[in-house]
């Protein structure tokens, strides 16, 4: 029998996939090269279904012989492995990102005188469509709480940005930009003290009770949640707080080792802020590992050495302590403009014999990219308060304008039209 080919993500399967399969069948065995979720999400959203979930339904469907990974968008290195006398796929990638990849298949195939084979497009049916309608449906607590840690294990930088109520974790579930031909959007929500008690009026001194806002942005959303835990509190409130968090399906808590009254790291020395003993601090992270149900739930912790100026040797050695205490991040927090002293420590971290994902806040040191962050190492990049500050100058320039023009008028246009916002929301038509 001839060796046909066939690429797919196989996320959530339709009757386009099926079609594909039947006829592939019709050339010879079909052996299925199905996207790891790496694959997957180095262009697109993260797979609902895991890679050994998708390739177990692959496998007991009709007219497949066989499963194999491809590990990257390129078919080429499968190609070359296996040598199929066809690659069968849809006509639908003869434009946009997967254009290239096309182009290379053919090239490859003409080495050893294969063929492409390409069916039409099946009319009626969009795994973009499906993930949306998925994305109304809701989530789970326990799907939902999963998704941080599998987006540590496929990507290699992972991008939150705050919300602080329902509307704004909308605007991070579904805001997507193309670059380069490659969609990009946030991978989950960071719920911060600062912008959530900004939002109320209220100072940011571990004040504000939180659970009205994550019960908001639980309920429009199905990203992964992060929440700002403060310091934690004591020990003995800290427990409740972590199996609080994990029942509500939040995927992480990161704390942060001070005491006292809480004060905003951002202003450093500037007021008097305490920084916990390394010993209680280690254990308050044990405790809270203790807490635990599952081993989904993160507890990551954050240290305040170079806000504090205690050194960074000092910030070194908490974090071998933290790790060693059962953290399962660590995020590194500094208040000067330049990463400088944030890319010391990546350096030094790298020597790390024991290591878990690297945290940071650029709010800053904002000049610093994406691609540099991940260069030094850092896994998890938090945008943590850039939609509420730049909320409140829009609606300031508004609500002046009304005030200077006796109407309205003016300021719509710095409004989006009422009829977008009547239809913002699912279900309000």
């Amino acid at each position: 029998m001839k060796k046909v080919y066939v690429g797919m993500s196989a996320d959530l399967i339709h009757h386009g996939h099926i079609n594909i399969i039947h006829h592939a069948k019709q050339h010879g065995d079909v052996i299925v090269g199905l996207l790891t979720d790496k694959a997957i999400a180095s262009y697109k959203r993260l797979p609902a279904l895991t890679y050994d979930q998708r390739k177990v339904i692959i496998e007991n469907l009709r007219g497949v012989t066989e499963v194999v990974p491809q590990d990257t968008l390129d078919y080429v290195p499968n190609l070359i492995k296996i040598r199929p006398d066809f690659v069968v796929h849809g006509d639908d990638w003869k434009t946009g990102i997967q254009r290239e990849t096309r182009a290379r298949v053919i090239a490859t195939l003409n080495e050893w005188g294969g063929k492409l084979i390409e069916i039409g497009y099946t009319e009626g049916i969009s795994s973009t469509n499906l993930h949306k309608m998925l994305r109304e449906l809701g989530i789970t607590p326990e799907i939902r709480m999963k998704k941080l840690r599998r987006l540590l294990e496929v990507k290699e930088i992972v991008r939150f940005m705050e919300a602080h109520n329902g509307l704004t974790g909308l605007l991070v579930e579904n805001t997507r930009v193309l670059k380069d031909n490659l969609p990009k959007e946030f991978d989950g929500m960071w719920v911060s003290s600062l912008t959530d008690s900004t939002a109320k009026g209220k100072p940011d001194i571990e004040l504000v009770e939180r659970m009205d806002t994550l019960h908001q942005l639980l309920e429009a959303t199905t990203k992964p949640v992060i929440v700002d835990g403060d310091t934690g509190g004591i020990t003995e409130h800290f427990v409740f707080t972590v199996k609080t968090l994990e029942r509500l399906g939040i995927s992480a808590i990161i704390i942060e080792d001070k005491i006292g009254l809480k004060k905003n790291s951002l202003f450093g020395t500037d007021v008097k802020q305490n920084q916990d003993a390394i010993e209680n601090f280690a254990y308050k992270i044990s405790e809270g590992k203790k807490a635990q149900v599952t081993d989904d739930f993160m507890i990551i912790a954050r240290i305040e050495s170079l806000i504090l100026k205690a050194g960074m040797e000092d910030a070194i050695k908490r974090a071998k302590a933290y790790i060693e205490a059962g953290a399962d991040g660590i995020m590194i927090h500094s208040k000067e403009k330049e990463p400088t002293e944030i890319l010391e420590f990546c350096r030094l971290y790298s020597k790390f014999e024991q290591k878990v994902p690297l945290v940071v806040v650029p709010t800053a040191y904002c000049s610093i990219t994406e691609d540099e962050l991940q260069e030094a190492g850092i896994s998890i990049v938090i945008y943590a308060n850039q939609l509420i500050r730049s909320a409140y100058p829009a609606m300031k320039k508004t609500a002046e304008s009304i005030l200077l023009h006796g109407r309205a008028k003016e300021a719509d246009e710095f409004c989006m039209p009422i009829k977008e916002i009547l239809t913002l929301i699912p279900g309000g038509k």
